[in-house]
Order: structure tokens, then sequence, then C-alpha cells
């Protein structure tokens, strides 16, 4: 019998790959979308209790083909008239097509970055870019899209639900852009592939402090785009990043699945040949062009793979960096960053004053990360009481359980309840 995590992190990898077959196929988004999450549906229904088939992924296809198949039958005795997509393809070629859905030359083609560019079509604004494709490609559900952008998961709801409007209407066909339209659409796609990222590697809620399927998806995906332009350098440090960072993985958790900080980390437990992969792709990147903030990112994440231990680590060159990356891309999250490097170059004081700009800015005011760094800087500084309130209140604004956890036994540890 197949255990649902497996068949959870199964069905992820493969939505992406059955959503783009059935678009390259049919050609309509959002009937496609609404048939493949009819057929996750069955799959997570039926497969832990009857075993994952031998082909999932044509299990996958052929069941969302007939779905969809079912779906315009249904819209024809609704509506007596046909929509574009029985309008472009008779209905018994579509009964035909459901039937052999795994049965084409080209069935096991992955079309996962097709579909990404497809989802950051030049017709949606940037936010509903990054949302659709965060959906559709990434597989992450509309609350954890939501939190990535610090807005109410009705909004988001609604933002993706237009995109999928939007990208029907523009009968885009599945194939990757000229290099001209590709060009335009690179840097919503390297900012998806960030957010899947930053997503797998600390989930924004749950049991589990990540979702490894998400970040090795991403790298997955960044890997393809890299090859593809291998002279883009920002998409180089994109995918340096996601190395440097996935790297340090195996000792975010203790064997309880706590979260231990990157100053208690056990360094032997970092994946040492991903450090190396990241650190010889970002040192051959950024003597190559202009400085973006992905190869900025990446270059602070190596200064802190190469210390062989906490005290080791370089902390004016990482402030360096975060001075350069603000000037560069400036958000409320880099602020808090290099407010972290400012307290560990100049003392927590300085660290605190940086942190009353964020308090009044409605996209960090009441998130916990800021909460919880003002916390740190308070433990630094010796006012404990202060730091276990503050601790507690991040702990409760937190929907992470394994952050949650903790900022609750931090807290304990100044000032018990």
């Amino acid at each position: 019998m197949t255990e649902r995590p497996g068949v959870e992190d199964l069905l992820r990898e493969l939505a992406p790959q059955v959503l783009g077959a059935l678009v390259r196929r049919y050609g309509v988004f959002d009937t496609c979308e609404d048939a493949v999450q009819e057929a996750l549906l069955a799959a997570a229904l039926q497969w832990p209790a009857e075993g994952a088939p031998d082909n999932p992924r044509g299990w996958l296809v052929t069941v969302a083909s007939r779905r969809l198949v079912d779906q315009v039958r249904s819209e024809q005795a609704r509506r007596r008239r046909e929509d574009r997509i029985a309008l472009a393809t008779p209905q018994s070629e579509l009964l035909s097509r459901a039937a052999d859905a795994d049965a084409e030359p080209d069935a096991d083609r992955d079309d996962s970055l097709a579909l990404l560019f497809l989802c950051c079509h030049p017709a949606l604004s940037e936010p509903s870019r990054i949302a659709l494709t965060l959906r559709a490609v990434g597989g992450l559900t509309t609350a954890q899209i939501a939190a990535a952008f610090l807005v109410p998961e009705a909004t988001m709801a609604q933002r993706i639900s237009r995109a999928k409007q939007t990208v029907k209407t523009s009968a885009a066909p599945l194939r990757l852009p000229q290099a001209a339209d590709r060009a335009e659409r690179l840097e919503a796609v390297l900012h998806v592939l960030y957010l899947i990222f930053n997503e797998g590697y600390t989930t924004t809620d749950g049991a589990d402090l990540t979702a490894p399927t998400l970040s090795t998806e991403a790298i997955r995906l960044t890997l393809l785009l890299h090859r593809l332009l291998p002279n883009h350098t920002e998409t180089a440090g994109l995918l340096a990043l996601m190395l440097l960072t996935d790297a340090r993985r195996p000792a975010r958790t203790g064997p309880d699945g706590d979260l231990v900080p990157l100053a208690e980390q056990d360094r032997t437990r970092w994946n040492r040949r991903l450090i190396a992969e990241g650190v010889d792709l970002i040192s051959r990147t950024l003597p190559r062009g202009q400085v973006g903030p992905y190869q900025l990112q990446a270059a602070i994440a190596a200064v802190h793979d190469e210390a062989e231990h906490v005290d080791a680590t370089d902390w004016p060159q990482i402030l360096t960096l975060y001075d350069l990356l603000e000037h560069l891309a400036p958000n409320p999250m880099v602020t808090l960053n290099r407010a972290v490097a400012v307290a560990m170059v100049h003392g927590p004081t300085a660290g605190l004053d940086l942190l009353v700009a964020l308090e009044s800015d409605k996209r960090t005011a009441r998130h916990h990360r800021l909460l919880a760094t003002r916390a740190h800087f308070l433990e630094q500084l010796g006012d404990h009481h202060a730091a276990a309130h503050t601790y507690r209140e991040a702990a409760r604004r937190t929907t992470s359980t394994p952050e949650r956890r903790h900022l609750t036994t931090r807290a304990a540890r100044l000032a018990p309840e």
C-alpha cells in the first residue's frame, strides 16, 4: 500500500506535467486546470487505499482527459452551445484522445518549463503571473501563495481566477516563447521559481518545516532554464542561491523535526557537494556582467556556507553585500535581513533601530519574522522579559508549527510562564 505522504509528494511532482500535457493537447488552460484538479483529487482518494498505478502520470492524464470531456458535455447540455475546445476538436476525437492519453509518441514529454512561460503570459500583471504559476506549476495552495505575497487568501483566489481567464482568452499555445518574448517574461519566471523554492525550504504553514519536493522541483526547473539560457547571469545566480541554501537543509531540523537556527546547526551535516557547485557557479557568474539581486543573495549564501563554524562568518562582508542588495532591490525582507547583519557588526541596538521603519510598513508590521528578530535583539541586550514576550507574540502569528514551537521554546527558556 502506498503511504499518503508519498502520494501527496508524487501528485505535487506530477501535477504540472499532467497540466502541461493537457494544455498542449487541448489548448484551453482553465478547463484543463479544472480537469487536472479533479484527477488529482481522485488519485488522492484512491491511491492511498489501492496503491499508485504502475504509470501514475499516464493514469492522471487519462483521468483528467476524461474529466475534460465530461466538462464539455455538461457545458453543452446546460448552455446548448459548444465552448472553444469543443468547437476546435470534435467530441469523438476528444473521446479518442482521452482513451489513449498516454499512448502518444511524446506522452512522456515534460512540459513543465513551457507551462511556466505560459503562466507568465504578457497579458497578465506580474503578481498574477507569479500567483498562477505557483498554483499551476509549483502546486502551492491558494493559502500558501497568499502567505508568500502577504495578502488575504480571498484576494489571492480572485487573482488566480482572473489570471486563468486571461490565459484562456489569449489562446496562447503551449510552447517556449521566442527570444524577444522570452526576455519579457523572464523576470517573472525567475521570481516564481524563487518563491517556489522558498516555500519548499520554509513552509508557510503545516506540521513540517520544509517541503523538499517543492524546493527540489524549483531547482530542477531553474536548472532547465539555466541550460536554455546559459549566459543569463541572474538565472545562474538564482540557481547558485538555491544550491547554496538547499545545502543546509539536512541540518535545519533536529531528530524530532524541531527547527535548528543557522547559528546552532551542525555544519558537518551540510551538503558539501551542493556548496561546491553553488560556490563555483556564483564565482564564475559574478565577473561576467551586471550584478543582480539573485547573484547578490547567492554571494551572501556562499559567505555563510564557506564559514567552517558560526564564529568564522565574515559578517562585514555580508553587510556590504546587503547594502548593495538593499540599494538594488529594496524590500522589507531585505531590510529585515540587513538588520541582522548590522546587529552582528555594530551591535543589537543598531539592529533594533533599523526595525522601526518596518513596524510601520503594512507588509511586515504584523509579520512573525519581524517580531522574532526584535526578540532576538532584545535577548542579546539582556532584556529577557521583553524578549520572551516578543517571542511569544511571534509564535502566535506564525502558521508554521515548527516555527511556533521553536519561538515558544525560546520564550520559555528566558521567562517561563
